[in-house]
């Protein structure tokens, strides 16, 4: 299709959506088309299903309801949003993604792998991306980081699940990245943002001119 699609995933309090908008900016200053969008959300439509299925109602939200409004929020995502901007030969950096269903429905729920992968494959259309940067912090690290973001405003309901969760949501993320070396690049959380930014610019620009030799063929 031309386009690259990037992925950014962590747990809370990682830095992935700091990241995200640093390589938005920096691949604006280097002329090059990109589309900053997020998940769930990224259309009108996904964006109601976010505040759906991340606030706090008074009615518990069981599993399976919760996997499958993330999966209509994906599949509404990539037809309306990211399909099209890959097509157009865009760069496409999205705050979480399909990573993202495996680590918190699977290792945070502990829905069966192969089933949520198989779900991921269908709402996408089978599209995956090209790199995925996770960014990695110690749970107690992410906590005292949310924490301090909760106090500018109320937490979503899975930013209020416990540290147990995101232990499992976070040991899930690195078994994906060990059996998928080649796409995920897994970065220190502690380390500066700048720093951080930079280790993905330099990634970015690789993929970039990698791309354009292939175009070029």
């Amino acid at each position: 299709m031309g386009g690259l699609l990037l992925t950014l995933e962590g747990i809370e309090g990682s830095g992935k959506s700091t990241q995200a908008f640093q390589l938005q900016l920096q691949l604006e200053a280097q002329k090059v088309p990109v589309i900053l969008t997020r998940e769930p959300g990224g259309t009108p439509l996904a964006e109601r299903i976010r505040d759906v299925v991340l606030g706090l109602g008074q009615e518990p939200v069981e599993a399976r309801a919760e996997l499958l409004l993330f999966l209509a929020a994906r599949a509404q995502h990539v037809a309306r949003t990211i399909l099209p901007a890959l097509t157009q030969g865009r760069v496409v950096v999205c705050d979480r993604f399909t990573d993202a269903t495996l680590a918190y429905q699977g290792g945070g729920r502990t829905i069966p792998d192969e089933f949520l992968r198989s779900l991921n494959d269908w709402a996408t259309s089978g599209i995956r991306p090209d790199r995925t940067y996770l960014i990695d912090v110690p749970v107690e690290v992410g906590f005292a980081r949310a924490r301090s973001r909760a106090r500018e405003g109320r937490p979503d309901r899975m930013e209020s699940e416990g540290i147990g969760f995101f232990e499992a949501v976070r040991a899930r993320y690195l078994e994906i990245a060990a059996q998928e070396p080649e796409r995920v690049l897994v970065l220190r959380g502690t380390d500066s943002i700048e720093s951080i930014s930079h280790q993905i610019v330099s990634d970015v620009s690789r993929l970039l001119s990698a791309r354009a030799h292939n175009l070029q063929r």
